[in-house]
């Protein structure tokens, strides 16, 4: 077993269980990194895959998410192994179960990710009444349906283009995982006059540089069907898309899919992370060292959790939009600035702003050493 404890250190974290049904072939795992803000908020994500030590980078990214975007929430993440195209009665009763398991973690509330959506979080609900991301019925805030994350994309993409000598009106774009974020992202800057040229899904990746009908695609995805579906363009392999020449490369999918042996391939000027933890820092640097902005991820995508948070506290979905707009301008232009001013990495930037909001707010918990 990961000894997922390898990488603790002063800001978490806190809990680490590990729940185990062997009658129905159920394996998860929850990560609370840190609590010094409130009760940790962090998506259950589904995959065969994921691993101990992938939980606690997720639950962490959330930690410095949730305390960058002035949330009264820390980070926590869930894991559960397996394929998330199981048959729907296998998924309700894996999620119900581990739900039911995790039932007396107060320090954790329910969020969707990769593999888990608005019915998930209402079975969630059902069983331990913690949960966020909720189906309208239920008075939640659907943030997949509505795109809050793509929302939160696309003005953090206004922001960083200040930075950039290029404009939003015309800028060819790429997704990488056209997925519930992805596909709202391309929806809101194609809206702005932004062109999507390639996106790419777990079969393949479509490219078309005159452009590609974003409605059309999301409607295919929607389906059940693939960006390889699609009519008209060139259907090319999955990793095809980090090749693809392009002015805005957006990753909203695994964690990892940039890495120092592939950062060469990616043609790019702009890179706004959507998905968490989808770059290692050694890309990162590389493409710095270049003069590519990259835009971290807990700075970048935080317009779900910000959501969510809002949809916890009663808030409704017009005021949390609002949020997410005022939240991730303010805190990619500070961050942007402080990078362009000493020099420095924007995701050290980040983490400086991150960390010291964590440590601010530890040093008032009884047993902090800060």
């Amino acid at each position: 077993m990961e000894d997922i404890f390898s990488f603790a250190d002063a800001l978490g974290p806190a809990k680490v269980i590990h729940v185990h049904e062997p009658r129905l072939g159920l394996r998860g795992i929850l990560v609370v990194d840190n609590v010094a803000t409130g009760p940790s908020i962090g998506g259950l994500r589904i995959a065969p895959d994921v691993s101990a030590g992938e939980c606690f980078r997720l639950a962490r990214a959330m930690t410095l998410k949730n305390a960058a975007a002035g949330l009264r929430h820390g980070g926590g993440k869930s894991v559960l192994y397996g394929d998330p195209r199981m048959p729907r009665a296998q998924k309700e009763q894996l999620i119900r179960v581990f739900a039911c398991a995790l039932k007396n973690e107060s320090d954790y509330i329910f969020g969707p990710d990769m593999g888990s959506d608005e019915e998930c979080m209402a079975w969630v609900k059902d069983e331990i009444g913690r949960s966020v991301g909720l189906p309208k019925e239920l008075g939640g805030i659907p943030l997949d349906e509505i795109g809050a994350t793509g929302w939160g994309l696309s003005h953090v993409t206004d922001v960083a283009l200040r930075y950039r000598d290029f404009k939003l009106d015309g800028a060819r774009v790429v997704i990488q995982g056209f997925g519930a974020v992805g596909k709202h992202a391309a929806r809101f800057l194609v809206a702005k006059g932004a062109v999507l040229v390639a996106a790419a899904d777990t079969r393949g990746t479509l490219y078309n540089p005159k452009g590609i009908d974003v409605a059309a695609l999301a409607a295919l995805k929607d389906s059940g069907k693939s960006v390889l579906d699609y009519a008209d363009g060139q259907k090319l392999d999955r990793d095809a898309v980090i090749d693809v020449e392009c002015d805005i490369w957006i990753p909203a999918a695994r964690p990892d899919v940039v890495h120092e042996d592939n950062v060469h391939r990616l043609n790019t000027r702009l890179v706004i992370e959507g998905a968490n933890i989808p770059f290692t820092r050694g890309a990162e640097q590389v493409l710095h060292e270049k003069g590519v902005l990259v835009v971290p991820d807990f700075i970048a995508n935080a317009g779900g959790v910000i959501c969510a948070a809002m949809e916890y506290a009663g808030a409704s979905e017009s005021a949390a939009f609002e949020c997410i707009a005022e939240k991730l301008r303010c805190n990619t232009e500070e961050v942007l600035e402080q990078a362009s001013r000493k020099g420095m990495l924007p995701r050290d930037a980040a983490m400086e702003l991150a960390v010291t909001r964590v440590k601010k707010a530890m040093s008032g918990r009884r047993w902090s050493i800060f």
